[in-house]
């Protein structure tokens, strides 16, 4: 991958893990540990109006952290990680999944110059992303 951001997401080919999301009840003590066990940098970033921390390992981006809510935290939810598909198209992979039986948790949007996502679960009841990248944004290829 060369050191090259883009290329982490941008190198995956349709149908491989591209991105892994972290949603952590405390971002910062996270951010912490991920750096230590493993060396990972940690750099806040915005997106939408709000912001996430992208993680990188030897200066390739390959997923990110964001502060899990304090409703989704009260409701119970724990710290968990989300893997990320790449597909040429979320829409179409989100309505082939419904058709298959599986569920859509999160609408299909766009992660503001970046990628359009969604989250879907699987027909065993397993969480999923998919990701596509967007056009022209930093991790087309």
């Amino acid at each position: 991958m060369d050191n090259d951001p883009t290329q982490c997401a941008a190198g995956a080919a349709v149908g491989r893990v591209c991105w892994i999301d972290l949603a952590a009840a405390d971002l910062g003590s996270a951010s912490k540990f991920y750096r230590a066990l493993f060396g990972w940098q940690a750099t806040a970033r915005s997106a939408n109006g709000g912001g996430f921390t992208e993680l990188r390992n030897l200066g390739d981006a390959f997923g990110s952290i964001y502060q899990l809510s304090a409703e989704r935290m009260q409701a119970g939810t724990p710290s968990h990680w989300l893997p990320y598909v790449r597909v040429a198209d979320v829409d179409a992979v989100v309505a082939k999944a419904l058709a298959l039986g599986g569920e859509l948790l999160v609408q299909p949007f766009d992660v503001e110059g970046m990628a359009r996502i969604a989250v879907i679960l699987d027909a065993v009841g397993a969480q999923l992303g998919v990701w596509q990248a967007l056009d022209g944004g930093p991790y087309d290829a």
